[in-house]
């Protein structure tokens, strides 16, 4: 297969094809005459067509198009350098404006192609890239997987996909300087800039996640960061932190309006993008917001210094002293400067240090570093060639040179020594604020055990049941012969807040539906929470699988929804103060050996007064499962009700509420809900993997309605968990009991009732109050 612009049979005047290919703009990849799926083998050529193409003529020779996606060979207009890129271009625009594609993925960014290079989808399922000459550029490295296509998502996730439709292989697990709406930042991974708009190649900045919140780094290293933002990340079930971005946020950042992707430039501001006046234009500015000019270690480049006035060189200590750097540009003078003689940390005695005087900048330590330049403890120092041949320096010099090496290396390992010693202090000292100025003012605290008994009671910790948010959990026995589960939390910062939180808000409150904290370890480095232990495990083990066998049948699941409200309605108005759970959702729902279902996980719980409505936090919890309102960061206990509405969907579904293994139009269990409904399909969700579900479609029909009740974009219109008890419980036969006139639609699914099928709702009794849906 050759890449290039089609050959059309007539003739089209460029004013007709430009009113055409605004008409297609809003279509899928076929419109355009390309496919966004294949299947191997198949082989495309870069070669320049010799038709008209407003693809040509952006720079870009598709492949694949889906949406707003295209993936293909991207060239730039000056020569043949060419990526296999995806690109991202506006849905829709007037007739002045330009067809103008955005790369937002290469593949070989590092690795430029030319013309006749070659991209194969080998039989065996591998995507790989060669140049004219046949020199191997890239590759997924997948020839061993059973690949069965290769597809373009509506996301623009490039991908490639087994028979049973699953990931092998995806360009959103491989960033490069930016990212589309529905992408996440793991940690791990990292954002990297171009070295400059016309070079495509790996750049000096980076931007990553970590359990702080978001870094971004010169020279690709962390240990040389010039911003963070500490936030409470989200950590996925494999441990990992990561931020996903929406057309609303990243993280706690709010990307602004109209946005299509974010990216980190060359001069390492990390902006959010969107189709502005016939342009893709910077919406918002993360980095520069928080930054000055100068803040950024390359602002002005390489040996640069940056002042108020603008970027200069290195200047001679001595009066009309020789110039040791030059501009590279002086008409340019943020391009930095160079060194007129080589710099070189071989051979010390060739090499003198000079001072750098009245300079005030904070990136100045940064741009030391990426020179591996020394800095004095007092002032930035450069190390510059020394134009004395060794028969001209003295015998005095050199002892002195060798007295500044011992003195400097005393003055270094002193330093190190203090360093290390005042962290082991503060390290000591978390450890003891943990023991003595927390724990020790809780009322209520449950039974404190030493680590020595836990490691006893686990069998050295032998028996690891799985992972939690912030570290392991292990099965043992207490001497007594109760069974237990120890959940041992790694480090500080957030896993301290955790365990703080955990023992303070669960420690003296007792329910049937809530996991029991029977007591917790504090010493020194080591946090540990011990747990009645729950046989039967999470929740999430039991509706998503695919074993008939393990399957939860209809009753055990509407009594573990049943359950799992009444745990939440205990929290909100059982307890001498509200408790806001915040992360619920099937991973954090055990089950006793009675299929009995109990929330647990309190590590991000929050604790209201009786007399608060609400309360102001920073976002936190688990994506899917949070309500619209976590934007504005202020909350009620009503964003439990709306993870609990998306749960009931998981468990009625058997499926997750985010499953990109499926296609993309059902990616989403809420958005394919009202889909269905407004369809009057809405019974086709039931999960298909039991037939007590099937044969009790009815009752699911009246708990899906539970779900939509719950799932209301207005929280105030959301029942509060005592009414979802008396729901669930046939108790509200009294219209008094709750304010039925004003029947809500929520946002996300419209009012059950009207669209049930006639014969299922007239196979279950339902009460006059609740046949038009709840309200």
């Amino acid at each position: 297969m050759v890449v290039g612009a089609r050959r059309n049979t007539v003739f089209f005047p460029a004013t007709f094809l430009s009113l055409f290919v605004t008409s297609l703009l809003l279509t899928n990849g076929e419109a355009f005459g390309y496919p966004s799926i294949v299947k191997p083998p198949a082989s495309w050529t870069n070669v320049v067509s010799t038709d008209f193409s407003y693809w040509e003529s952006a720079g870009v020779r598709p492949i694949l198009v889906n949406g707003n996606f295209v993936c293909g060979f991207h060239c730039k207009f000056e020569g043949t350098a060419c990526l296999f890129a995806i690109s991202i271009f506006p849905s829709s625009f007037g007739g002045n404006s330009s067809f103008s594609p955005q790369m937002v993925w290469p593949a070989n960014r590092n690795n430029p192609i030319g013309l006749w290079a070659k991209l194969e989808l080998s039989q065996e399922g591998d995507l790989t890239l060669q140049d004219a000459d046949s020199t191997p550029v890239w590759s997924t490295k997948m020839a061993d997987k059973s690949v069965l296509g290769l597809k373009l998502t509506h996301e623009g996730n490039l991908v490639l996909f087994d028979r049973n439709g699953e990931t092998v292989w995806q360009s959103f697990d491989h960033p490069t300087d930016s990212l589309v709406i529905g992408q996440r930042l793991v940690s791990g991974q990292k954002l990297v800039a171009s070295i400059s708009a016309t070079n495509w190649s790996e750049g000096l900045y980076s931007f990553s996640i970590d359990d702080d919140g978001f870094v971004a780094s010169a020279e690709s290293d962390v240990t040389i960061a010039y911003y963070r933002f500490f936030m409470y990340p989200t950590r996925s079930q494999t441990g990992q932190f990561y931020a996903e971005l929406t057309k609303i946020s990243f993280g706690l950042i709010f990307p602004g309006s109209g946005v299509s992707f974010i990216q980190l430039g060359c001069d390492g501001h990390l902006r959010s993008f969107g189709w502005v006046e016939s342009n893709w234009k910077g919406v918002k500015d993360f980095i520069g917001d928080q930054l000055n000019r100068c803040d950024y270690p390359l602002a002005c480049g390489r040996y640069g210094i940056c002042l108020e006035e603008g970027c200069s060189c290195p200047e001679p200590v001595e009066k009309n002293g020789p110039m040791y750097f030059k501009q590279i540009n002086p008409s340019q003078s943020n391009l930095g400067c160079y060194p007129d003689n080589p710099i070189s940390c071989e051979s010390p005695q060739w090499q003198r240090l000079l001072e750098l005087k009245d300079i005030d900048n904070p990136g100045l330590s940064i741009l030391n570093s990426l020179a591996n330049i020394p800095t004095d403890v007092q002032s930035s120092l450069i190390p510059q060639a020394n134009h004395l041949s060794p028969a001209q320096i003295p015998r005095r010099k050199k002892r002195q040179n060798v007295g500044v090496v011992v003195g400097s290396t005393l003055g270094v390992t002193f330093s190190v020594l203090l360093i290390c010693t005042f962290f082991s202090l503060q390290i000591n000292n978390n450890a003891k604020d943990v023991e003595e100025d927390y724990l020790g003012h809780i009322s209520g605290a449950p039974m404190r055990f030493s680590y020595e008994e836990l490691r006893v009671a686990t069998n050295n910790f032998s028996n690891k049941l799985g992972e939690g948010g912030f570290g392991s959990v292990f099965q043992g026995t207490l001497p007594s012969g109760v069974q237990i589960a120890v959940k041992c939390l790694d480090g500080f910062g957030p896993a301290k807040k955790s365990f703080i939180a955990e023992v303070e808000t669960i420690g003296s409150i007792h329910h049937f539906n809530l996991v029991r904290l029977v007591g917790f370890c504090a010493e020194k480095l080591r946090m540990l929470l011990v747990y009645e232990y729950m046989c039967n495990g999470s929740l999430d083990q039991w509706i998503f699988c695919r074993d008939k066998a393990l399957v939860l049948g209809w009753q055990c699941r509407r009594k573990s929804i049943l359950d799992i409200a009444k745990g939440l309605a205990y929290l909100h108005e059982g307890c001498r103060q509200k408790i806001i759970h915040l992360d619920i959702k099937p991973q954090n729902i055990l089950l006793d050996e009675n299929f009995n279902a109990k929330v647990s996980d309190f590590g991000l719980s929050k604790l209201l007064g009786r007399e608060q409505s609400q309360i102001v936090t920073t976002m936190r919890g688990t994506p899917g499962y949070m309500a619209p309102e976590w934007l504005n960061s202020v909350i009620t206990e009503k964003v439990d009700a709306y993870s609990f509405g998306i749960v009931v969907l998981e468990i009625l579904c058997g499926r997750k509420n985010v499953d990109r293994s499926l296609p993309e139009e059902d990616t989403h269990l809420v958005s394919l809900f009202k889909r269905k409904v407004e369809d009057g399909q809405f019974l086709d969700l039931v999960d298909k993997c039991n037939e007590e579900m099937q044969s009790n479609a009815a009752e699911v029909a009246e708990m899906m309605k539970v779900a939509a009740w719950c799932l209301q974009g207005e929280y105030a219109r959301r029942p509060s968990m005592s009414i979802v008890v008396k729901f669930l419980e046939g108790k509200m036969d009294d219209e008094n009991a709750y304010d039925f006139s004003n029947p809500p639609v929520p946002a996300e699914v419209k009012t059950l009732g009207h669209q049930m099928d006639a014969t299922a709702v007239s196979a279950s009794p339902l009460i006059p109050s609740i046949l038009s849906g709840p309200r």
